[in-house]
């Protein structure tokens, strides 16, 4: 099977390092405008974006959204009813795609997140019924290789992305709160980074592993007086859920905006 990647930023380079990783005998070709992300690809190489369109039959859109209008409209006439489009594109429509290319364009949709680059990513894909069983479980193996992959129904494509797509960066700023305080009580910024960093990944493997809610998981570590509890009301009365809540919403907002 052959996988061309259309951008080797971050995102798809991540793919291809994990395709390799998984050894699974797929064929990876790859074109960027920058030779010099091309090359260290180390993948076979195309010379244009229709040179890999025309050899490829699953096809990931890895260009920025605001680009990716042009890209379909350069490579157009090489598309194909064979042709699977794998879209890490953020907000972006399987229709937007459809319109730019063929009518009835088989398209997956991918809501990637940056710990992908580490072989941990939670990725949201989605697709419809002109996609095969077999071409969609063929996609989901791919994205699979760099972490893990949910089902998500097409029309929540958008609002999933605050989810796992933008969350990191919420997470890391909620994680520099900690960690500058630390560093002001005259704590080792490192020793405290990997103390906190440890204990998100603690706290995840609770929520999923545990078979407790998340309110349980809160009652389990608030003694009643103790230190947690003081710190709880402090989170309470600056209203993180409702900021958490707005931040998403101005994130879904966003991504209609781009679809456009």
């Amino acid at each position: 099977m052959k996988l061309g990647v259309l951008g080797v930023g971050n995102m798809g380079s991540a793919v291809i390092k994990g395709v390799k990783a998984a050894a699974t005998g797929i064929e990876i070709f790859a074109y960027d405008k920058d030779g010099e992300k091309l090359s260290a690809a180390a993948v076979t190489a195309c010379k244009s974006e229709n040179e890999l369109v025309k050899t490829c039959k699953y096809v990931l859109l890895a260009v920025k959204p605001q680009v990716l209008g042009e890209v379909l409209d350069t490579i157009k006439e090489s598309v194909t009813p064979e042709t699977v489009f794998i879209s890490f594109c953020a907000g972006i429509s399987q229709d937007f795609i459809r319109s730019h290319t063929i009518e009835n364009a088989k398209v997956v949709l991918v809501m990637p997140n940056t710990p992908m680059l580490l072989g941990m990513g939670a990725s949201a894909i989605s697709t419809d019924e002109k996609t095969t069983e077999e071409e969609f479980a063929f996609v989901k193996s791919v994205i699979e290789s760099c972490g893990i992959a949910e089902v998500v129904p097409v029309d929540k494509m958008k609002e999933i992305i605050c989810i796992n797509g933008s969350s990191p960066a919420f997470i890391y700023l909620f994680a520099k709160g900690f960690v500058d305080y630390a560093k002001e009580q005259g704590i080792e910024y490192e020793a405290a980074l990997k103390l906190f960093s440890a204990t998100l990944v603690g706290s995840a493997k609770m929520l999923t592993d545990s078979g407790m809610t998340v309110d349980e998981l809160i009652k389990q570590v608030s003694s009643p007086g103790g230190t947690t509890i003081v710190g709880l009301d402090k989170l309470y009365e600056g209203k993180l859920v409702e900021n958490v809540t707005a931040a998403c919403e101005a994130c879904t907002k966003r991504a209609y905006e781009l679809a456009k």
